[in-house]
């Protein structure tokens, strides 16, 4: 591929609203290596304005005609969670490198298909599971691969995010438990996915995932909205590597304290902090030594950062440390992660904690 930069078609890429101006947007325009090239929305107006507004030079309201018109080296899958599945297999059998932001799929089932579909095909894929991205975590997975705590015996995740109780009309739609968008799958998924990118993965898990606000007030037109989808989800669980996990995520309504990651080894502690997202926000990483009474702040090193300075903080931040890698990926044909296989895996985690919730069965995996 020479020293030609990357070509990036969005499908999802609708000025106004959405994770393309919030993340996707900001930080390609930064990376020197990548060219927006293509947007696609689902009216010609939004496609030029969009156009327009990103400097792009292809706009387009029917993906199939992007994927025959142009000449990608990757399309982009950002938006809703429903429609991912029929997108991304649309990407996929077009023969283009795909990325497809987290939850992969609605549900396990699509999840496989579209694994399958990827690997039948040989296309790279990538997931937006932005944590494995993030200096944070990189620098913790290698201070404990490093011993930097010794054996890990325990750890524990929580994270409390607010404003449960009202939301806007463009989110309500995630009320529905079957459309894949749940505090399970996507605050639950995350966190629970940069924990077993530094630990391991699980051997088995108990879990209870429950819905404790059922209705929704929809702002606007000042009505409840019946609500299916859970809101809090705890765990108990022992990794691979024999360690003890415990975890529990929440949206409640007033608050909320944020995320916080413990990990106990044999010769000491390791914490991550946020006050918000840990996937979207900024953390705090901190060190616990046995002769130390208080917790101390670790510096993570600018090595771990990939990106120029000119990303912005936030959002942007962690997607764009994606993008570095999947463009290089893309250049030397290489599979680098978060790709459909990582998020199958999280997926199948996630089914096995439903399923232990609805049985009340610790499963094994």
């Amino acid at each position: 591929m020479g020293g030609r930069k990357i070509r990036v078609g969005i499908i999802g890429a609708n000025v106004g609203y959405g994770w393309t101006p919030r993340s996707h947007a900001p930080a390609i325009a930064e990376m020197p290596e990548i060219e927006f090239s293509a947007v696609c929305t689902s009216r010609k107006e939004t496609a030029k304005e969009s156009a327009d507004a990103y400097g792009v030079p292809l706009a387009f309201s029917n993906h199939k005609e992007m994927l025959d018109k142009t000449d990608l080296d990757v399309v982009a899958v950002v938006v809703r969670v429903p429609k991912h599945y029929d997108l991304a297999m649309d990407v996929l059998k077009a023969g283009k490198n795909i990325y497809t932001e987290w939850p992969l799929g609605a549900n396990l089932k699509e999840a496989e298909e579209m694994t399958h579909l990827a690997k039948e095909k040989g296309l790279l894929t990538m997931v937006g599971l932005q944590s494995r991205a993030a200096p944070i975590f990189l620098y913790l997975r290698d201070l404990i691969h490093e011993g930097h705590i010794g054996e890990v015996l325990s750890a524990n995740m929580r994270q409390f995010s607010s404003g449960v109780l009202s939301r806007p009309p463009g989110r309500t739609w995630q009320k529905d438990v079957e459309l894949g968008a749940t505090t399970l799958t996507i605050p639950f998924g995350h966190s629970i996915d940069a924990l077993c990118m530094c630990l391991g993965e699980f051997a088995s898990v108990s879990g209870k995932v429950s819905t404790k606000v059922p209705q929704w007030h929809e702002q606007e037109t000042n009505r409840m909205v019946q609500v299916s989808s859970p809101d809090t989800v705890m765990i108990t669980g022992i990794l691979e590597s024999g360690t003890a996990v415990s975890a529990h995520v929440s949206a409640i309504p007033y608050h909320g304290s944020g995320y916080r990651f413990e990990i106990y080894g044999r010769e000491g502690t390791l914490v991550v902090t946020s006050n918000d997202a840990p996937s979207t926000g900024s953390s705090k990483l901190w060190d616990g030594q046995p002769n130390g009474t208080d917790l101390v702040e670790l510096e993570v090193p600018e090595t771990y950062t990939k990106v120029p300075s000119s990303v912005p903080s936030g959002a942007p931040f962690n997607i764009a440390q994606l993008w570095d890698r999947f463009a290089e990926g893309i250049k030397t044909n290489t599979e680098v992660e978060p790709n459909f296989s990582t998020a199958l895996t999280r997926h199948k985690l996630l089914d096995a904690i439903q399923k232990s919730s609805n049985t009340g069965i610790t499963q094994k995996l």
